[in-house]
């Protein structure tokens, strides 16, 4: 019979993102979210290929990128909303961590996979700045899939794309809980 890690189990068990409209400082320094990195990247990886990098986008980068968005926005033509939303997460924002997916040629390796290596990383950081005691929250937006604003913006190669943008502080109180999905209706058992 294997050993319960009580611990972790009480924390997934337990754990809600944050919405980043409600994250403040402090942010964690570098050494903290160096040591964050350095656990997200313990993600499942299918061939060690490292088929994604992070971005850190600090206080000053914020309004650089909500100005961007708000061009790009007015460019695409998007309405008020959709301007705001581009703008948002980078006007409140105080810290975060841009998860870039990195396609790598790899015979035994299809991109999917390579696609689902980093949706692993964004939740691997997001629960690692959980259970550091910060508060994070993983989001896109339109800006995560517009070209314009992620290569002008973030640098991005046309090979590469956002896989989520995670937002790390503080937090004053703790988001409310959400519905959760009944797993008995989700759940199909094959037994021969």
């Amino acid at each position: 019979m294997p050993e319960a890690n009580s611990a972790a189990l009480d924390f997934l068990a337990a754990r809600r993102s944050h919405s980043p409209k409600v994250l403040t400082t402090p942010v964690p320094d570098k050494a903290e979210l160096d040591q964050l990195l350095t656990l997200a990247a313990r993600s499942p990886d299918h061939g060690a290929l490292v088929p994604w990098r992070f971005i850190v986008i600090e206080k000053p980068a914020m309004a650089r990128l909500a100005d961007l968005a708000e061009a790009r926005a007015r460019s695409l033509g998007k309405d008020e909303e959709g301007v705001a939303k581009g703008r948002g997460q980078f006007d409140r924002g105080n810290l975060a961590v841009v998860v870039v997916e990195c396609p790598v040629e790899a015979e035994k390796v299809p991109p999917r996979e390579q696609t689902l290596s980093a949706g692993a990383v964004c939740l691997s950081l997001v629960n690692a700045a959980l259970a550091s005691g910060w508060g994070a929250g993983w989001v896109t937006g339109w800006i995560s899939f517009d070209r314009g604003f992620v290569e002008e913006g973030l640098g991005l190669s046309s090979s590469e794309q956002v896989a989520g943008i995670v937002h790390i502080g503080s937090f004053k109180t703790a988001p409310a809980e959400r519905p959760r999905p009944e797993v008995e209706g989700i759940t199909t058992w094959l037994s021969a």
